[in-house]
């Protein structure tokens, strides 16, 4: 379009050049407050795209006008306008939730409602926090949704107070409902292109993959990270040079294992944290930090 903008009317395009004053601009040497601040990546995009956007709306409008130089359908802006409208989406979908992925490094800590023994979600959570998780992973398979809501609402809470990575397992109402900031799908639940379609576009999601080819069909699929469980731990390496997204390596997480997933080319290790005795569980995951962060 720009190109058949451009070829429309040269006379017009002529005068524009000709009635050009750089140096004499009113704009030249004024500043706006705060337009020397550098800016957040996706706020810089959006900030963009409502300038063309604006930029569009005004050059259809001048095309419908009565005599006007610009022999162009005043469609084609419209259309422009509206493909970037899906392309800022896409954009700032991508950004925020890549700026998530970021979190997955070093311990992903998988709290399972039914390993507590009594313990409290969210003491463990705090004792994994401290212990050096980026990643708290909420896992419940036996308590009633109206009751895990308030439990992964408290969770979330206490993970945005601290920077770290809140993410629901299985469940896409809960993720939505508490605001998780992640969502994990098993091989057995809804696809990710689907769930990819009604969570929130800053929400990050995972499934499992064992293999290359269900690898890149999840990236396909717009999974953020890919789930690499033990059973194919075998294949890690193949699927690291195969995906850029990060690699959470999951399964029987022990300290002589974390030298094999980390080398095979794994982001982060998830460790079933609740199956850990509580009087040992921040020491045992500062240890395992230091131990991941010497491979790293």
């Amino acid at each position: 379009m720009r190109h058949e903008i451009l070829r429309s009317d040269w006379s017009f395009h002529r005068q524009l050049l000709q009635s050009r004053d750089a140096e004499g601009d009113v704009g030249i040497n004024t500043e706006v407050p705060g337009e020397t601040r550098q800016r957040e990546l996706p706020i810089a995009v959006m900030a963009n795209a409502r300038r063309v956007q604006e930029s569009l709306r005004l050059m259809e409008e001048l095309a419908k006008l009565p005599d006007t130089p610009l022999k162009v359908d005043p469609g084609k802006y419209k259309q422009a306008r509206f493909s970037l409208y899906s392309i800022e989406q896409r954009l700032l979908s991508k950004l925020q939730r890549r700026d998530k992925t970021k979190h997955l490094s070093g311990i992903y800590a998988i709290i399972d409602t039914a390993a507590l023994r009594g313990r409290s979600h969210r003491d463990v959570a705090g004792q994994v926090i401290r212990g050096g998780a980026w990643t708290v992973h909420l896992r419940d398979k036996i308590t009633p949704k109206k009751e895990l809501l308030s439990v992964a609402q408290q969770l979330r809470q206490l993970c945005a107070e601290n920077d770290v990575l809140f993410v629901i397992d299985g469940y896409l109402d809960l993720a939505i409902a508490a605001e998780a900031n992640g969502l994990y799908l098993a091989a057995d639940d809804l696809p990710v292109k689907t769930v990819r379609r009604l969570l929130p576009i800053d929400t990050v999601l995972s499934t499992t993959a064992t293999t290359v080819e269900q690898a890149l069909a999840a990236v396909a699929d717009s999974a953020d990270y890919i789930t690499v469980t033990e059973d194919g731990w075998a294949q890690l390496s193949a699927i690291r040079k195969s995906v850029s997204v990060p690699i959470v390596a999951a399964g029987s997480i022990i300290p002589e294992s974390v030298a094999e997933v980390m080398a095979a080319g794994a982001d982060a290790v998830a460790l079933n944290v609740a199956s850990i005795p509580g009087e040992d569980l921040e020491k045992t995951l500062r240890q395992l930090a230091d131990r991941i962060g010497h491979y790293k």
